[in-house]
């Protein structure tokens, strides 16, 4: 394991909040109401962004070893992540070449280092090549090098898997960020645990939560907001990919910028991933979550729970099974899942609209301009 440093970029944020920075005066903005709940929005935005942009489908540590795969349908489409016994991730489309069958049901990891077809047992190696298929003089000509598993563009780096369907998107950014999650030693990490939510909500009232720290101390008033300090945040940019930082209760005044890891006690970073992917950073945990649009009003959410290593004691099983309670049942779900379909409910009957943002919110009006400048280009 690599010794951890942070990125300029990174200390640059932790700088801002020793000072105890606080977002600049701004005028209020804007957000039509409509961007939630209109469907022909909706449409656009699934071509613009999810069928062309690179997205992160899950961390690095949900395929810890060679010989994995993990069947994934939360984008509308049946695929599969796999590691090669090589160690390289790949992203293919849950399909056996033959019939069209299903190669691999359920959502759970599967260990293999071949993947059958239920229906006529073609073989697949988990680097996604046909490796063999019963009655092989009955398909007299095929040549098996032309019928391997059809692939997603995909990139790992920093303990994530992006992929996309279109083949020619661009990575640049989604590598330019991998610095910063090595900074957290994310592709060693162990996953705790995983789970999905079914959040009556448009994806962007979710993204938008993690966009802004003015409900921290008063959504969250009790379960995690009393260990924040009101106001104190930082965030910049990455491409279209955000970058935030919040103050905890300790006294920043007296932050050790030389020591990374008593600074990650202090400060919680936050990343906003373009289009739809939130990473949570605390100070020994990390939280991925990935959102996967179903409809104008309704959001799959992929809750990962990374932490340092396997539970081996009962204290320490313990305390990571009352941390995933807190966070994935508590903070997330009941407050701000539950805030976003609420809000979803009141933007759809008609009484607003628009939004009005605060400054300690215009996180979410640059996120809506990103979006707005894709589909509208």
């Amino acid at each position: 394991m690599s010794i951890l440093a942070p990125t300029p970029g990174q200390m640059a944020l932790a700088r801002m909040i020793a000072q105890g920075s606080t977002p600049a005066k701004a005028g209020i903005t804007r957000v039509a109401a409509s961007r939630y709940t209109d469907p022909d929005w909706f449409a656009r935005e699934q071509a613009a962004l999810f069928a062309k942009l690179p997205q992160v489908i899950a961390p690095s540590a949900l395929l810890p070893n060679p010989g994995m795969a993990v069947p994934h349908d939360g984008f509308g489409r049946p695929l599969l992540l796999t590691r090669d016994s090589t160690g390289k991730a790949h992203v293919f489309h849950n399909v056996c070449r033959h019939r069209g069958t299903r190669l691999v049901e359920g959502s759970d990891a599967v260990c293999a280092n071949r993947l059958v077809c239920p229906y006529h047992a073609w073989t697949y190696g988990v680097d996604g090549a046909l490796i063999g298929l019963p009655r092989p003089e009955t398909f007299a000509g095929l040549n098996k090098q032309d019928y391997g598993l059809k692939a997603l563009p995909s990139l790992e780096s920093g303990g994530l898997i992006w992929c996309s369907t279109d083949d020619d998107a661009d990575f640049t950014d989604a590598l330019s960020l991998g610095s910063d999650f090595d900074a957290f030693g994310m592709r060693d990490l162990f996953l705790y645990n995983r789970h999905v939510h079914d959040v009556p909500s448009n994806w962007k009232l979710i993204m938008d939560a993690f966009m802004e720290s003015y409900h921290v101390t008063r959504l969250h008033a009790a379960t995690i907001g009393p260990f924040f300090k009101d106001g104190i945040t930082a965030a910049d940019s990455i491409g279209a990919h955000q970058r935030s930082a919040v103050g905890r209760a300790e006294d920043l005044a007296e932050l050790d910028l030389g020591n990374w890891p008593k600074l990650r006690s202090s400060v919680t970073f936050a990343y906003q991933l373009f289009p739809a992917t939130v990473i949570v950073v605390s100070p020994d945990y990390v939280n991925i979550m990935v959102l996967m649009p179903q409809s104008v009003g309704r959001t799959l959410v992929e809750d990962f729970m990374l932490i340092p290593e396997e539970p081996k004691t009962d204290k320490a099983r313990d305390h990571w099974a009352r941390s995933w309670t807190l966070l994935d049942k508590g903070v997330f779900a009941a407050e701000d899942f539950r805030a976003a379909a609420l809000g979803q409910q009141g933007l759809e009957s008609g009484a607003l609209e628009e939004l009005t943002l605060g400054s300690l919110e215009t996180g979410i009006r640059n996120f809506h301009q990103s979006i707005e400048a894709r589909i509208t280009s």
